[in-house]
């Protein structure tokens, strides 16, 4: 790992929730948010790996449970976004749902 001489600024912009979401988890693994932001860039060689594992992990601390408890935690934040996503794009008139043609449809804007 290269020494840590100099130090810089990075900034990035996330929904509100999602910096919520990072400081939670920071401050239950007793770390900074800068610190855990750093750890999950440099950890995740292989996309999806590590964090998936880790959240599995946490998500059995409090006693075992079936797969679909498992698969339901660590689909919930996906399931979150994905809503957040298709609000924001409803909002900015990009699609909008229709009952007739049975769900999510492209506008013409």
């Amino acid at each position: 790992m290269p020494e840590e001489t100099d130090r810089t600024a990075v900034r990035t912009y996330v929904p509100a929730y999602q910096k919520d979401e990072w400081a939670r988890a920071a401050e239950a693994m007793d770390m900074s948010r800068s610190e855990f932001v750093r750890t999950m860039v440099e950890e995740d060689v292989t996309p999806g790996v590590e964090p998936l594992k880790t959240r599995i992990l946490n998500a059995l601390e409090d006693g075992p449970l079936s797969w679909e408890a498992i698969v339901a935690e660590i689909t919930e934040d996906v399931e979150r976004r994905a809503e957040n996503c298709l609000q924001e794009l409803q909002a900015a008139g990009r699609l909008r749902h229709s009952g007739r043609e049975g769900g999510y449809v492209l506008t013409d804007e």
